[in-house]
């Protein structure tokens, strides 16, 4: 099998950066880059997608929640046509600059707190599904599996990626291990170990010492993270000795 390697990046605002996005660029196939919501501006899209498109990176819309004080990691209550409408007005944005750097949009990933939201409540995920469809019914969404997301996206003829994240552990549930919990956020090696365990095994770290299944194929490491190209380097290497390709999925 082939797996994608991808990163939140893009996620700057104004004279304020997270992460080294041009680094993390020579590393990834894939690049979830902010909208505008919960990070990045328009001079950090542009140059974010210039970026990708010289290094032959595919382009994702990492649409969020209105929310640059909070990262766009605040659950925030939002009705469904709102959410669409929000969802459209990020996918177009971040489209003009990827067309200006040669390129479009190729897929669509949810940031933060909305990820999660979405994940569970399928009318939010039926209003992003909606959005998608409405600006390019062939563009795939990358989430969770077998969440709200992926049904939503499977009842409406779109095509769903699956993701992983080596970084990160997991509740028992499946689901990502929020934040503040002890050991919810990966060392490097711990990262690297888990990236080949999804790989070879669909299993990651569960938070509580045991192992989680996870159906992926696409990895994430967070752009933001301590040392995160360095971590985003060893996976892949460890990926390509492990004789796993790394490949863009759009």
């Amino acid at each position: 099998m082939t797996l994608d390697l991808n990163s939140d990046l893009g996620e700057g605002f104004g004279d304020y950066r997270m992460g080294d996005d041009a680094a993390m660029l020579d590393v990834v196939t894939s690049a979830n880059i902010a909208c505008g919501f919960h990070a990045g501006d328009p001079a950090i899209m542009r140059r974010t997608c210039a970026l990708a498109v010289e290094r032959g990176v595919r382009i994702g819309a990492h649409v969020g929640h209105r929310d640059l004080p909070g990262f766009g990691r605040r659950a925030i209550a939002i009705a469904p046509a709102d959410l669409r409408d929000e969802t459209l007005y990020q996918l177009a944005a971040l489209d003009g600059f990827a067309r200006a750097a040669g390129d479009r949009v190729r897929y669509l990933k949810p940031h933060g707190a909305l990820y999660h939201q979405a994940a569970a409540d399928r009318a939010l995920a039926d209003a992003i599904v909606a959005a998608l469809r409405e600006f390019d019914a062939a563009l795939p969404l990358l989430g969770p599996a077998d969440t709200e997301l992926e049904r939503a996206a499977l009842a409406a003829g779109t095509s769903f990626v699956g993701e992983g994240f080596a970084d990160r552990a997991y509740t028992p549930a499946g689901l990502l291990a929020p934040r503040g919990l002890p050991g919810s956020v990966l060392d490097a090696d711990a990262a690297v170990a888990q990236a080949l365990s999804i790989a070879r095994d669909g299993k990651a770290t569960g938070v509580d010492g045991g192992t989680v299944a996870v159906s992926a194929a696409s990895i994430c490491v967070h752009g933001d993270s301590p040392a995160a190209v360095e971590m985003a380097r060893r996976i892949r290497a460890a990926l390509d000795e492990s004789g796993t390709p790394v490949r863009a999925f759009a």
